[in-house]
């Protein structure tokens, strides 16, 4: 019999063990092809001796790229001998979706970040989510989870953290982190976030917690990859837990900082149609310019629909799909700080 918050999923690793072990995550799974199968999910742990532990994740969309390449090299390329302390590599936190290349999971269409805190009893995406938030964050001094656009959208990268606004020593912390990982871009978000979202449950936990957004339209943007690779390496020096001199870690450059807030920061689709957008990836932007848009080529003697700003800003997210829906993301803004 399960018990109410008590996670089946298992697992061979010994996180309080020395050394460098990579192995995986068992979430029984019974159906009809496999009884007493199992989903299995990668992990690794490295630790060595007394220090921080900080959390390494991507794959939370399984369609998002960029970060699931930085945590697969440096599974391969971080040893004990170099770090003091520990670190924990989830390279696709939701790898029924990341198998499937999908933002969510086919076996349960679940969006693994708006499942926190999770369901230890619930479908796959909830215990997993159920798994991070309840055993790996807990034992956590700071957590990275790396993200971009993903198939429908394409970003500018930036790094990203959500402030408390309450809480100013973990804003202070996650603030730190973003700039020690130093992207080009780096986003301050003042909405809240909501509770399902990782970084919620970061909040929750009193962990600084690093998101961003580093490409996107489902493929791997080799300067998204340069930026998390060498950001994330830059984190755990600051951190005290990457103390090897072997790797090449340049110092972090310039970075431009911006905020995200609330929903005059996001443009969406008002009708079935097809996008036709007028503003690129970096463009600034005043309230009331044309983002772009929506043909109908069913009823092409209809006249195109616009769609505006809101708000004063810079683009850094459009979308990708030409193609939209009523309430589909088309662009997003930031701001400068």
């Amino acid at each position: 019999m399960i018990r109410s918050g008590e996670s089946t999923i298992w697992t061979e690793l010994d996180f309080d063990k020395a050394g460098k072990q990579v192995g995986r995550l068992h979430l029984p799974y019974s159906v009809t092809r496999s009884a007493y199968g199992n989903i299995d999910i990668p992990l690794a742990v490295i630790r060595n001796g007394d220090g921080p532990t900080v959390l390494l994740m991507s794959g939370n969309h399984g369609d998002e790229y960029e970060g699931q390449v930085t945590m697969v090299r440096l599974i391969r390329d971080l040893e004990a001998a170099d770090i003091k302390g520990r670190v924990i590599i989830m390279p696709a936190a939701n790898t029924p979706a990341a198998i499937a290349g999908a933002r969510v999971s086919p076996l349960d269409d679940g969006n693994l970040n708006r499942a926190f805190p999770g369901n230890a009893n619930g479908s796959p995406t909830w215990q997993i989510a159920h798994y991070i938030d309840s055993v790996l964050v807990p034992i956590c001094d700071a957590w990275l989870d790396l993200h971009s656009g993903g198939s429908s959208l394409d970003y500018l990268p930036f790094a990203a953290f959500y402030q408390t606004g309450e809480d100013k020593a973990l804003d202070a912390r996650a603030e730190g982190i973003m700039r020690a990982f130093g992207a080009p871009r780096s986003v301050r978000v003042t909405a809240a976030p909501d509770g399902r979202l990782a970084a919620a449950s970061g909040h929750r936990r009193k962990i600084p917690y690093l998101g961003g957004e580093y490409g996107g339209t489902g493929s791997v943007n080799p300067d998204g990859v340069s930026i998390t690779y060498g950001g994330t390496l830059r984190v755990l020096a600051h951190l005290g837990v990457l103390t090897s001199k072997r790797f090449d870690i340049k110092p972090a450059g310039e970075t431009r900082l911006m905020q995200l807030g609330g929903h005059d920061y996001y443009v969406h689709a008002p009708e079935t149609g097809l996008f036709e957008p007028a503003t690129r990836l970096g463009d600034t932007v005043k309230k009331g310019q044309l983002c772009g848009t929506v043909h109908f080529v069913d009823n092409p003697e209809r006249p195109g629909v616009p769609v505006t700003f809101k708000r004063d800003g810079v683009v850094v997210c459009k979308r990708h799909f030409g193609r939209v829906e009523p309430g589909d993301c088309v662009a997003h803004l930031a701001t400068d700080i």
